[in-house]
């Protein structure tokens, strides 16, 4: 391929970007119109440094749930004395059985224990504004079925901005908006008809990734599934707990999900990841005299590196807080490809482990 070749190439993989990221619309503020009673269900294992801030959050919205249940996955914190402490319901499932983990297990009991008409479910780690509520069930109303919002991830430390790249593809590779058949699982909402018809966390039990399988489920039994992204309505501080957290986390959504990705999306990702990396190989090899494919002359480098830039700057914003990382974008380029690489060799290995304990890949 000639130099015209690679550079209408890597023009192509660059619209593509901003192609993928044109349907990404944010869960639209709404107000409830019916009188469905609703239980939200918290599910926590070793949270007592994030869960006092959703707590105290839902205290906050504008629509009041007829309870919130926390259900404490056996945590070997103050977890729980937390949560009664907060004066909400706390359920502490039996032992995890085999087959089972531990969120499927802990949802799986707090629906048992719940009233609600509607169920709500949120991560303990979340973050909701006050209008964050009443405005999840407003959509939910208006679409039925299953209606989820993944999070603004909000970052803080240095490491945390590692993973832009993580979370910008996982939003690229999947449809949004009403019924596209694609659930989060930080924030959900449903009806408890059609959470057991569908099958429930039960039909699940074996899933990190519960999520993703839960909203085949829906579309099995003939119901909607929608998502949206959080914006200002509900953040999430995913890996407070430093990088090795991050990695691993990662990792086990790359190795347990890999067989459920659309791959028509997916496509288009990998065609932009590869100019993304193309971008973040040649201007430091323009530079260094490292081997390169296409034109050496350190002003096209620097162009490509600056279209790739200001465009990982504009379409994170509705992501995530991610800043200072998108100008240089190489490094979570290498952050990505090396837990991309830890994903493969575990989904080898057929297992991984989250929260001191093992699940299966396969």
């Amino acid at each position: 391929m000639g130099i015209g070749g690679v550079g209408v190439s890597l023009l192509v993989r660059w619209l593509l970007g901003w192609l993928l990221c044109l349907r990404m619309p944010v869960l639209p503020v709404g107000t409830r119109k019916g009188t469905a009673t609703v239980s939200v269900l918290i599910p926590a294992r070793n949270e007592a440094t994030t869960l006092p801030h959703l707590l105290s959050a839902l205290k906050r919205q504008t629509m009041q749930p007829q309870e919130v249940i926390v259900i404490d996955d056996h945590s070997s914190d103050a977890t729980a004395a937390l949560a009664r402490a907060a004066g909400v319901t706390v359920v502490q499932p039996p032992p995890l059985p085999p087959h089972w983990c531990g969120k499927t297990w802990a949802l799986h009991h707090g629906v048992g224990a719940s009233h609600g008409e509607l169920l709500v479910f949120l991560d303990a780690d979340t973050e909701p504004e006050p209008a964050f509520l009443e405005s999840l069930v407003a959509a939910w109303e208006e679409v039925g079925g299953l209606v989820s919002v993944q999070p603004y991830h909000r970052t803080e430390r240095p490491y945390e901005q590692l993973s832009v790249l993580f979370n910008l593809v996982g939003l690229m590779a999947v449809p949004l908006g009403r019924k596209v058949g694609v659930a989060f699982g930080p924030a959900m909402a449903t009806s408890r008809a059609d959470y057991e018809r569908s099958g429930g966390h039960e039909a699940v039990a074996d899933k990190v990734v519960e999520d993703w399988f839960l909203a085949h489920l829906y579309q099995q039994a003939g119901l909607p599934v929608s998502a949206w992204l959080g914006g200002e309505r509900i953040a999430y501080r995913m890996y407070p707990g430093g990088l090795g957290d991050m990695v691993i986390g990662f990792d086990k959504n790359f190795a347990t999900a890999a067989g459920e990705v659309r791959w028509p999306w997916m496509l288009g990702v990998l065609l932009w990841l590869s100019g993304l990396f193309w971008a973040a190989w040649c201007l430091p090899a323009s530079l260094l005299g490292w081997p390169m494919v296409g034109e050496r002359a350190l002003l096209p480098n620097l162009v490509l590196y600056a279209a790739f830039a200001l465009q990982m700057v504009v379409i994170t914003r509705r992501v995530g807080r991610f800043g200072w990382i998108n100008l240089v974008f190489p490094i979570p380029v290498l952050f990505f490809l090396g837990v991309f690489l830890l994903a493969i060799l575990n989904l080898e290995r057929g297992q991984v482990s989250w929260k001191g304990r093992t699940f299966r890949t396969r």
